[in-house]
Order: C-alpha cells, then sequence, then structure tokens
C-alpha cells in the first residue's frame, strides 16, 4: 500500500509517520507540508508543498490512501478568511484531487471539538462546535461536506491528542499550576495519546470502514485533576481571570487562538468509543489517562507494531465489558465502563452483573445508557 500525507510534519505525524514506516503492508508514505520534515526513513519521501499548491494533483497520482492532517488549529495572527481558504475550502480540494487521482481509501483526522459538549456521546450526536472557535466550525462544516460528497471517508474524531508531540499550548498549559476554578460538579472529559490515534489511522488503511469514529481513553478527568496530577502545589483561577488573560496574549502576541477555546473547559465533552471498538476493533492499549499525562513532554516511545494492532482487535471480538475504578479527591469512588448484553430477537429486557471487589461501602448512584 502506497500511503499519502498532508501535513505530514505535524505534531501527529511524527507519531502517525513511524508507525505506517514500521507496517509490512504500507510500501511507501509520501508527506506534504510547507514545514521541513521531521522524519527520516527509506518508505518516506517528503515534499515542500502547500495543499493549495498545483503541484499536489501530480504528487498524488500513484498512491492508494490518503491521510488528511493539515488543518490550522491555531490561527494567531492569520485572518479568518485565510483560516477558513485552508481548513475547509483547501481540505475538499484535497479531497477531490485524491478521487480523480484514483484513490479509494480516504482518512480525515477530525476531532472531538465537532460536539461542542455532551456527555457519552455517540457519532450519530449532532455537530454543535463552541461557538466563535473557528477550528471546532471548520472541522463540523468540513465533516458535514465530506459526508455528502465522500461518504466512504473515514473520519475519525479523536479527544484531546496528547503524548511526547503534543500540542505546544497544551504542554504550556499543563506545565502552568493553575486550574479554572468552576462550581461543582467539575466538567468532565478526555483525553487520548497520540499513538492511540496512530494506531486507529493504520486500522482504516487496512478495513474497508467509512463514516465517523469516536477516540478517547474510557476514563473522565477534570480539568482540576489533570492539573494537580502534574504539580503537588496548584491553585485555582477564576475563569474570567483566565479569559482576560488569553484575551490579551492572543490580541498583543497571537498566542493561543482564539480565546473561545477556553470555554469548553466549562462544559463537559465525553466520548462513547463502542464504534471504534466494535468495527475497528480499536482501544487505547494501554494508555491511562494518568500514563498519557506523564508521557505528554517524555521522550517517543518506539512506534506502534502492526502486531500489537492486530492483537488489539482480535482481544476486542471476545470484549464483553470493561470498567475502571477510582478514588475522588473527596474520598468517594467512581466507576466508569461499559458492559455488552445480548438480546434475542424481541427480547425488550435482560439482567446484568457488575462485581465490586472491594465491596462499596454504600449503595451507589448509578447512571446508565444504551449505547448500542
Amino acid at each position: 500500500m502506497k500511503v499519502f500525507v498532508t501535513g505530514s510534519s505535524s505534531h501527529l505525524a511524527r507519531a502517525l509517520l513511524p508507525t505506517l514506516c514500521a507496517a509490512r503492508e504500507v510500501e511507501r508514505v509520501t508527506g506534504i507540508d510547507l514545514e521541513p520534515p521531521h522524519f527520516k526513513h527509506p518508505k518516506f519521501a517528503a515534499h515542500s508543498a502547500d495543499i493549495r499548491d498545483p503541484r499536489f494533483e501530480q504528487l498524488l497520482r500513484d498512491h492508494d490512501a490518503l491521510v488528511h492532517l493539515a488543518f490550522v488549529v491555531l490561527r494567531g495572527r492569520m485572518s479568518p478568511d485565510q483560516m477558513f481558504e485552508i481548513n475547509v475550502t483547501g481540505s475538499m480540494r484535497v479531497f477531490h484531487a485524491a478521487r480523480a487521482a484514483g484513490i479509494a481509501r480516504l482518512i480525515h483526522l477530525s476531532s472531538a471539538a465537532v460536539y461542542g459538549s455532551g456527555i457519552h456521546l455517540a457519532e450519530d450526536a449532532p455537530l454543535r462546535p463552541l461557538s466563535d472557535f473557528l477550528y471546532g466550525e471548520h472541522k463540523a462544516l468540513l465533516e458535514t461536506m465530506l459526508a455528502i460528497e465522500f461518504p466512504r471517508c473515514a473520519r475519525l474524531r479523536p479527544h484531546v491528542i496528547l503524548g511526547p508531540h503534543a500540542q505546544p499550548l497544551l504542554k504550556s498549559l499543563l506545565r502552568q499550576p493553575f486550574y479554572l476554578r468552576l462550581p461543582r460538579p467539575h466538567p468532565l472529559f478526555q483525553c487520548v495519546h497520540e499513538d492511540d490515534v496512530a494506531a486507529a489511522i493504520l486500522l482504516c488503511l487496512g478495513r474497508d470502514v467509512s463514516g465517523p469514529f469516536n477516540l478517547a481513553v474510557e476514563e473522565n478527568l477534570t480539568c482540576r485533576e489533570l492539573i494537580r496530577r502534574r504539580h503537588k502545589v496548584s491553585l485555582p483561577l477564576p475563569l474570567t481571570a483566565a479569559r482576560a488573560g488569553l484575551k490579551l496574549a492572543w490580541k498583543f502576541y497571537g498566542w493561543g487562538g482564539e480565546p473561545a477555546w477556553i470555554n469548553g473547559l466549562s462544559h463537559s465533552l465525553t466520548l462513547n468509543c463502542r464504534r471504534a471498538l466494535v468495527e475497528l476493533g480499536w482501544h487505547a492499549v494501554g494508555q491511562s489517562p494518568r500514563r498519557t499525562l506523564r508521557s505528554t513532554g517524555a521522550p517517543p516511545s518506539a512506534p506502534i507494531k502492526p502486531s500489537e494492532v492486530c492483537d488489539a482487535a482480535t482481544a476486542a471480538d471476545a470484549l464483553t465489558q470493561r470498567w475502571e475504578r477510582r478514588r475522588l479527591d473527596d474520598g468517594g469512588e467512581t466507576l466508569s465502563g461499559w458492559l455488552l448484553v445480548e438480546l434475542a430477537a424481541g427480547q425488550r429486557s435482560a439482567t446484568a452483573h457488575v462485581a465490586f471487589c472491594p465491596a462499596l461501602p454504600h449503595a451507589p448512584e448509578v447512571e446508565a445508557a444504551l449505547v448500542d
């Protein structure tokens, strides 16, 4: 298989390219980016060009698959029109060029930002990105257009991507000993390790799949937990002060992008990744939020071996339940996960058992939702 990757010098590409080149079924990888390449391998060829470059269509020829990573996340001092030209107009040009070149396997890296907020959202949830957060708005609009014009395209929706090559803004935020002071219950969110996103892309290349796939670890976090796990001493910061500081940093230095993204920290956003498990055989291989946080800023790990991805896919076929239990700051506990219950034709109810060891000291409050 010959794979073409846009945005081949992006942060995620630094995790994806070693994974692709380590796969036996991948014969050649071609990358395009305005930034110089950060990766060298006999299978990899890099080209310095923009996705709007006239040479782009020629470079696409003789490839079997397209992985579209190129996207402006934080525009800095770039105009909104220019950002739209790259993210939406330029991306659609990429997919039309891929179709003209006869490329059948199309993969687009989207984002959980398309949802805006919500709890345990599946892929059929409405796309309602945060207002004035251009990155999320562009991702949602592009997905809507792809679903109509390129229904066979696989669209991956990872939550916050962490790891050694995480976005510099995320690393900067994690280095600060501050968290937002928000009313209880604190908003929940998830993350996903860059290696697990790379594994999902590799699985999409090897399977005839299409449509959206959520990607995230199962365990939820709060902003306060995130910072407290990184710092022995941490302090709450009022949301108004955080907004004002970010607005000034963006206005005078172009840092951080539109201040609207910080509003997302005051709303819960958690994903149901059941579809990726069932159709791709994907799950976050051994990457708990704690390990993912530790690895952010650490040296990169070895690339994922294709055999590890295959083993995960095989194991998923026999997986019937998964649970994670953790202690809260107030001394309580929370248990989250999912349980597979098989119903016969016409059956409307069933009894399921979840074991607790050690036993819970009190009767728990239970929240459940049908996910499939």
